[in-house]
């Protein structure tokens, strides 16, 4: 089902012809019912209203929730940068034979994130994260003989843990999706509005197309919360300009 959620362009197709279906499956149970009339019509139109209502409300809330992940990935990308042009500036605290060695690590791992941000691919990106772990590890032992010998090195060795530690968190940010109890929610919410819509159509007789219309527009609201929501598979990413300036920076350097 996770895996689902990476294809938004799937999200719609599915998600248009089930709401659809739902909106059929209503327009034939209503002709087997007698038809609304006076009080009861009253009463099936605030249940209606009400549906629709708490619909829109979910959809509303769920597309806050991408939005703010979203948010947060472009801002832990910004951070992330400026930690590790920080950390190439405090390299020039260390020794010249340990300095050199590791602003020539920090352009290799600033090169590894930026492939992080733009691979699509989970082959290479755990080929990304192999390197990266093994970039880490080299950079943390490089700056840590140099401050066993002198404390006031202290700094780079700072610099270097918020380097470490924001791959962290912008790791979870990216792994921090919309819950999939979440979409089951909002899809079960859609179907009941669907099927009202149709089930309540009888009265006024519309051709079917018309009863497309709600499917159509939630199932656009459905692919923009997905494709939002996937860091990966959706036109809507994080483009790491930060990291991206900031490799330009450090090669040109």
């Amino acid at each position: 089902m996770s895996s689902l959620m990476d294809h938004p362009l799937v999200i719609f197709v599915l998600t248009f012809f089930l709401l659809s279906f739902s909106a059929w499956l209503g327009k034939s149970l209503s002709k087997r019912r007698p038809t609304f009339e006076g009080a009861a019509r009253e009463d099936f139109n605030v249940v209606l209203a009400a549906t629709l209502t708490l619909l829109a409300l979910i959809i509303g809330f769920t597309f806050s929730m991408a939005l703010n992940r979203y948010d947060q990935r472009k801002n832990l990308e910004e951070e992330e940068a400026n930690a590790i042009g920080t950390e190439y500036l405090r390299a020039d605290l260390l020794p010249a034979a340990d300095a050199a060695k590791v602003q020539t690590l920090l352009l290799d791992y600033v090169d590894q994130r930026v492939l992080f941000y733009s691979t699509r691919d989970d082959q290479q990106l755990r080929k990304i994260d192999a390197q990266t772990a093994k970039l880490q590890a080299e950079l943390w032992s490089a700056v840590r003989a140099p401050a066993q010998r002198d404390p006031v090195i202290a700094l780079a060795v700072s610099g270097m843990n918020d380097v470490l530690n924001s791959q962290g968190y912008t790791q979870a940010a990216w792994r921090n999706r919309i819950p999939i109890a979440g979409w089951a929610l909002m899809a079960a919410i859609a179907i009941c509005s669907n099927v009202l819509v149709g089930f309540g159509a009888r009265n006024y007789k519309p051709k079917f197309i018309v009863l497309l219309v709600l499917p159509l527009v939630v199932s656009i609201a459905f692919l923009l919360i997905a494709d939002i929501d996937s860091p990966r598979a959706g036109l809507i990413r994080v483009i790491p300009q930060n990291l991206l300036s900031l490799s330009e920076s450090l090669h040109a350097q």
